[in-house]
């Protein structure tokens, strides 16, 4: 039993790297580039936009404590830029602003610059 263990045992002597075909040219790609794909029916597709002004990590006992006039301090101060948020990722910093009555945003910085050209 120990003679056919030893048989199957593997020996670094008996590989011969002669065996291989090894391409001749190999600082040409091995593979094809795909050509571009129009990508611009992403553009389409709806995205939710937040803007976030403050947040704060309260214990639930706390918050249970809280009632009609309770004060939660947040953790930004007056003044300083809002976070944008697209589908909960943050994208950027803004400040408030006002168009036809309506609140906007107007972005002051962009964090990922692959996602402010879709904006474009």
């Amino acid at each position: 039993m120990s003679d056919s263990s030893e048989n199957n045992q593997f020996n670094s002597d008996d590989l011969n790297f002669d065996d291989f075909q090894l391409e001749e040219n190999l600082s040409e790609p091995a593979y094809t580039p795909l050509p571009e794909r129009d990508l611009s029916f992403f553009k389409n597709i709806p995205v939710t936009v937040t803007l976030e002004v403050a947040s704060k990590e309260v214990a639930l006992g706390d918050l249970m404590k809280a009632g009609e006039g309770s004060v939660i301090e947040l953790d930004k101060m007056n003044g300083e830029p809002l976070d944008v948020k697209v589908n909960g990722s943050l994208m950027g910093h803004a400040e408030v602003v006002v168009v036809n009555d309506k609140y906007g945003l107007r972005l002051i910085d962009v964090v990922d610059e692959t996602l402010s050209a879709a904006f474009e």
